[in-house]
């Protein structure tokens, strides 16, 4: 059944993600972290702490605590806004891209794999409940 493939290729992806991670000196959590400041910046955006709440699933305190630690590691930088100085504008540093990008690459196959799965599901639903 498609969706039993899914849900264990999502866990596969998971398991690998970590190792991966970790291979780079990145905890999961900043994995994520590093990925939705590198694509906000692929897209001309800047992303603040508040904005990060909804696509980590974390809360507002979580999250300060999570940017804490990837600056403190050098791997995330704050600007100031100019515009308002109450707020802070998250950027990557040299080193927090090349972590990412080592293991973003290194991820590739995975991803692919789990985009599979993902493109079958939605060609094959569930059987309806009876």
């Amino acid at each position: 059944m498609a969706a039993a493939e899914l849900r264990v290729r999502m866990l596969a992806f998971q398991r690998r993600s970590e190792e991966i991670t970790a291979r780079h000196r990145l905890t999961p959590q900043r994995y994520l972290l590093l990925l939705l400041l590198r694509a906000s910046e692929a897209e001309g955006n800047e992303l603040a702490i508040g904005s990060l709440i909804e696509p980590l699933q974390m809360s507002q305190s979580s999250v300060t605590r999570l940017v804490q630690g990837a600056t403190r590691a050098g791997l995330v930088e704050r600007h100031v806004d100019p515009d308002d100085r109450r707020r802070q504008h998250l950027a990557l540093t040299g080193e927090g891209r090349r972590r990412f990008e080592g293991a973003f690459l290194e991820l590739g196959p995975d991803r692919l794999a789990l985009e599979s799965a993902l493109s079958k599901r939605q060609k094959s639903p569930l059987p309806a409940a009876r």
